[in-house]
């Protein structure tokens, strides 16, 4: 696709060419035909009192993908927004714009009109699938997008099966689901290399920009998973709980991708804010795997109802989207008897470069690069760091994106022409050959010329046995350039004082907090990282 700014052809080949795909697959949706017909009476998807089977996914995909196809004026390639939480309209939305030739966008379905109008701009999207309470901030916007078609859905139309008061212009999800059940679809011939998936960054450091993933990206992402943990996942097997918004890469690729592939069950969890409702969902079952962040992790633990689930079956507990503190990995294990092992990715990546090898964890880390993953460490010169050494974590491999959409010269800024992938994250090799992820370059605090990361000091301070969550941020200050500040959640009053005196004992001078602020609530994002950035402007 000429719209794609891509590295040069000789960057890409040399990605591309140190993973095998299998002869057949030439797309994600390839893939995903095989999974709907060898495990078509497997449990495929549970939200709520819904359940699909892998047959009755390929059903109700393959209508949406005929209309897609035929009726919706959209041509191969074109972008579709799926703007929608964990519901199980997801995944049909998803495999159908994939089984139909075309490209998903996913949009969180909490973006103001603001966000929405530049990520349905940049993207160039034709049409959106989004939830009806969300059609007022689309009116706001779509005047300026190229948006042709809008599919509307609501949160009980599968339990219904009928999309309610469609407004006029606009096409119900359920109806189309029921109209197109007999109609044909052609059989797009996707190669490895055509654009599947635009995921959009959240924007941390500026605007957001669409991460331009192809086939291949997401194929090798889901055998080198599949490699790293399939000791502890079998095929239709496991019984995995997605709190996590499928909307993120990081839940689209564990769950809807590598799961779906090996017929494995996904139970959606719409809103994992709802506690109540959340633990509620997992009641009565043997879940087998989680995919979680840290924040998810301690919040689910300092709920009672939760520590009387049935945690018999749970085999893999993985983490990532955020720094694991080693107290979180505690309690966890405590609670579930089941350990926590990390990973480390980016939207970028598609998303994973680094996974423990479950069962052999190393606390503390990220863990050994997935197969066929090149990890380096960079200094301010673009240059290999010593084994041990802190630097830029720099990555090469075939789930390295193509490039950021429409935007040429953010691409040339992360990806070098001979296929290295800038992180931003400051990281180190440790001497068993582990990652560690020190922090983000944007992050570090310099005190008196001294580095201070701020991971390292949220880990001392949930080790403290009334701190609930921790972040750390730089402040300006007049003697020592920038000062460390602490802001902390608590499950018991703690004195102010106490806490920095409790870091001192664990950590030099420099890098002990100078101001320790208690919070009801840290902010975070929708996939429930603390946003740092927020605390820097309060």
């Amino acid at each position: 696709m000429s719209e794609v700014s891509a590295t040069p052809h000789s960057a890409a080949q040399s990605r591309h060419t140190n993973i095998t795909i299998p002869d057949g697959l030439n797309s994600i949706s390839d893939l995903l035909e095989q999974s709907f017909t060898k495990f078509a009476d497997h449990p495929a998807f549970t939200c709520g009192d819904v359940s699909y089977t892998f047959a009755q996914i390929e059903q109700k995909s393959r209508a949406l993908a005929a209309w897609l196809q035929n009726n919706s004026g959209l041509q191969p390639g074109d972008r579709v927004a799926i703007q929608l939480p964990n519901l199980i309209q997801f995944p049909i939305a998803a495999y159908a714009v994939l089984r139909a030739g075309m490209v998903i966008v996913n949009t969180n379905p909490l973006y103001t009109p603001t966000e929405m109008r530049h990520q349905f701009k940049n993207s160039g999207a034709k049409a959106v699938v989004i939830l009806q309470e969300h059609l007022g901030k689309l009116a706001q916007i779509k005047a300026e997008t190229d948006i042709i078609a809008v599919i509307e859905t609501g949160y009980d139309d599968l339990s219904q099966e009928v999309t309610q008061n469609v407004t006029e212009g606009h096409v119900g999800f359920c109806q189309l689901l029921t109209h197109y059940t007999n109609a044909t679809l052609t059989n797009r011939q996707s190669t490895l290399s055509d654009i599947c998936l635009l995921q959009y960054t959240g924007g941390t450091t500026g605007v957001s920009k669409g991460a331009a993933l192809d086939h291949r990206n997401m194929l090798a992402n889901t055998l080198q998973l599949i490699d790293r943990f399939s000791a502890k996942c079998a095929e239709a097997s496991e019984i995995y709980v997605c709190p996590l918004p499928v909307y993120h890469i990081y839940a689209f690729t564990v769950n809807l991708i590598v799961q779906a592939s090996m017929g494995n069950h996904n139970i959606l969890i719409t809103n994992p804010r709802d506690m109540d409702s959340f633990i509620g969902a997992m009641q009565g079952v043997r879940f087998t795997g989680m995919a979680g962040i840290n924040t998810l992790f301690v919040g689910l633990c300092q709920q009672p109802a939760f520590a009387k689930l049935d945690f018999s079956g749970l085999k893999l507990t993985i983490s990532g989207g955020s720094t694991l503190t080693s107290a979180t990995a505690e309690i966890w294990q405590k609670v579930t008897g089941c350990t926590i092992t990390e990973a480390y990715g980016l939207s970028e990546c598609s998303p994973v470069l680094t996974f423990n090898i479950p069962g052999k964890e190393e606390i503390g880390s990220v863990g050994l690069p997935v197969i066929n993953t090149e990890i380096q460490f960079w200094d301010d010169e673009d240059q290999p760091v010593a084994d041990g050494e802190e630097g830029q974590l720099v990555a090469r491999g075939p789930q390295v994106m193509q490039g950021y959409w429409e935007m040429p010269e953010e691409s040339k800024k992360v990806l070098t022409p001979d296929g290295w992938f800038k992180t931003g994250d400051v990281g180190k090799r440790l001497p068993s050959g582990v990652v560690k992820i020190v922090d983000r370059l944007k992050d570090m605090i310099l005190v008196s010329g001294f580095n201070v990361y701020p991971n390292q000091i949220e880990d001392v301070l949930t080790q403290h046995p009334h701190i609930l969550e921790a972040a750390v941020v730089g402040e300006p200050d007049d003697t020592t350039g920038e000062r460390v500040c602490a802001y902390i959640t608590v499950t018991e009053a703690v004195e102010t004082d106490a806490v920095i005196g409790f870091c001192r004992e664990q950590l030099t001078g420099y890098k002990v907090p100078k101001k320790v602020t208690v919070l009801d609530e840290l902010p975070k994002s929708t996939v429930g990282k603390i946003l740092r950035r927020e605390l820097r402007n309060t």
